[in-house]
């Protein structure tokens, strides 16, 4: 397996993570049996980094991963985050970066992952309420008292992340980057670059989208959040279709899927970019760890550019009502 170093302070994790929500929350039903199996198998062939937090499933994800976790523990880095608020019946109750809200949601995960100490901490969405020097500086103290080693921020604007680095280092920026997603390069690569911070892509496959897996919106069981994503509604599913058809056309090409393309294109991005694509099947686990075989060329990546240049997706990534809360 190949590495990846995240920031500057020491964190090291496999080139690939695991992204764990669809386990247990938004992409339709479960199967805990399957989501167990492929998380062992995601330790079996080199995935050392985990990623979680303690709103996927009310909870219960962080209970999932710690179950198979607390049997391997010596060489897995579990990544979780706390600020996106939800009461037990599942219903979001806003964000929370309140200092004693921290330590409160720390101590809560690590009860749930059944761990002494979390690998490293997201601060999930930022509060626009409290200022990151508070927020920040209470997470700082989970660092000292032995319960977090690293720390991180999720969906952060760049003020803000240089702001919350100035506290305490921050070690990975996780944030949605893809072939659909591409926003972050204009400001947030360069700032997260300059202060040595890693960079954590979510959804690199367009939430399953690029996989060419969803031919209508009808494909998505009932109860899937994607439902209600612009992106996959109408029109902007068409059009969004046309670009799955080009990855299809280029993964053909290099003799690959169209979701070992789409992330290998993703791990092209730098040495400093460990993408963390969610499945909850062992098969789609298998096929994207190829993506690691799959070499892009300077050409490869220009044609890959020229066909998906940044903006090219139909529709906000988010809901409007989630959209208000990226980028904060």
């Amino acid at each position: 397996m190949q590495m990846r170093k995240l920031g500057q302070q020491g964190l090291e994790v496999s080139a690939l993570g695991l992204g764990c929500m669809g386990m247990s929350d938004f992409y339709g039903s479960r199967d805990e049996a399957e989501s167990v199996a492929t998380i062992n198998r995601a330790l079996d062939l080199g995935v050392t980094f985990l990623d979680t937090a303690d709103m996927y499933g009310v909870g219960a994800n962080e209970e999932l991963i710690g179950r198979v976790v607390r049997t391997r523990r010596e060489w897995v880095v579990v990544a979780t985050k706390f600020g996106n608020v939800r009461g037990p019946d599942g219903s979001f109750r806003g964000v929370n970066g309140h200092p004693d809200y921290v330590r409160q949601a720390c101590d809560a995960s690590l009860k749930r992952l059944g761990l002494d100490v979390i690998d490293l901490y997201y601060q999930h969405r930022v509060d626009p309420g409290v200022p990151i020097e508070d927020t920040v500086g209470a997470m700082s103290e989970l660092v000292a008292a032995g319960k977090v080693r690293y720390l991180g921020l999720s969906e952060a604007a760049p003020e803000t992340i240089r702001r919350a680095h100035a506290v305490h280092p921050i070690s990975a920026l996780q944030t949605e980057y893809s072939l659909w997603s591409r926003d972050v390069e204009a400001e947030i690569l360069p700032t997260v670059r300059a202060l040595g911070i890693g960079f954590v892509p979510y959804s690199p496959l367009g939430r399953g989208f690029l996989t060419g897996q969803f031919t209508k919106p009808e494909d998505l069981a009932e109860g899937d959040s994607r439902r209600m994503h612009p992106r996959f509604q109408g029109a902007a599913f068409a059009k969004n279709l046309d670009l799955v058809a080009a990855i299809k056309e280029m993964a053909a090409a290099k003799r690959c899927t169209p979701a070992q393309l789409a992330l290998a294109w993703v791990l092209a991005q730098g040495d400093d970019v460990v993408p963390i694509p969610g499945t909850k099947r062992r098969s789609y686990l298998e096929d994207n760890l190829g993506a690691l075989e799959i070499v892009l060329d300077a050409d490869a990546l220009a044609r890959i550019d020229a066909v998906l240049p940044p903006g090219s997706a139909e529709g906000m990534r988010y809901p409007a009502v989630s959209m208000a809360t990226v980028d904060q």
